[in-house]
């Protein structure tokens, strides 16, 4: 691990404006609100917190698809990619057609993109589905498609939102087995998962969102049992964990 950062976050904040309360007065809903934390090279950082935490939107943010209100993002690294399972997909188009202009979308060239056709088809598993329009497609044949796709990207820092494991059983003990074996390989890897055990598991360091800011960050065991600690008052005091969330 270097000793600085290749990735470190400042008291940053993100907003969504909706509504007109009147002429250039928008109402603002503050989804991170205070967020700091630092990545390093060669690790792999665990993001908790429960749902609506503001987790996914960190992400995008990292990922560049958001900027932020406030606060500041210093990037002493390379690129980092969103490992997205749809980026660019589109309906009339053959699953061969979908991987090409997906991968280009993620990052690749296009001839990055067909020289990796094969193995993205191998990965995938489709078969003779590979050349049929997604439409066609069950929602578990899309997943195959948009993981098989993303992992050939290899970003400086990859970004993963709780996809370890997709589509039926056997294919999710395949590319559960992939990704870890991605972050084993000295990847720079922020996960963001709801599994405790997961980020235990994976993770070399751990930082906990609640309410868009920064509650904890440092070693995973002290993370984790802060955050435990508060799930577990937060039941007693008869608040529910809500079981989804826009953000």
């Amino acid at each position: 691990m270097s000793a600085s950062p290749v990735l470190e976050l400042r008291n940053v904040g993100l907003a969504y404006r909706e509504g007109r309360l009147r002429l250039f007065d928008r109402r603002r809903f503050w989804v991170l609100r205070d967020v700091s934390f630092r990545l390093f090279e060669g690790e792999t950082l665990g993001v908790v917190g429960r749902n609506g935490a503001g987790k996914s939107t960190l992400l995008r943010l990292l990922a560049g698809i958001y900027e932020q209100d406030r606060g500041v993002i210093v990037r002493n690294g390379g690129r980092a990619s969103l490992l997205s399972l749809d980026a660019g997909f589109a309906e009339q188009l053959t699953g061969r057609e979908n991987a090409i202009l997906s991968g280009i979308l993620l990052g690749l060239r296009r001839r990055e993109v067909e020289s990796r056709l094969d193995e993205i088809l191998a990965f995938s598993e489709l078969g003779a589905f590979f050349d049929e329009p997604l439409h066609t497609y069950s929602s578990g044949m899309r997943l195959r498609l948009g993981f098989s796709v993303a992992f050939q990207v290899r970003p400086e820092i990859l970004l993963v939102d709780e996809v370890l494991g997709v589509g039926d059983e056997s294919f999710r003990l395949k590319s559960s087995a992939a990704l870890r074996q991605r972050m084993d390989e000295n990847g720079t890897v922020i996960l963001v998962s709801h599994s405790t055990e997961t980020v235990r598991e994976l993770c070399d360091r751990a930082v906990w969102i609640s309410e868009g800011a920064t509650r904890a960050e440092g070693e995973v065991e002290r993370v984790l049992d802060a955050y435990l600690e508060d799930e577990h008052a937060r039941r007693g005091r008869g608040e529910v964990l809500r079981e989804s969330g826009p953000f």
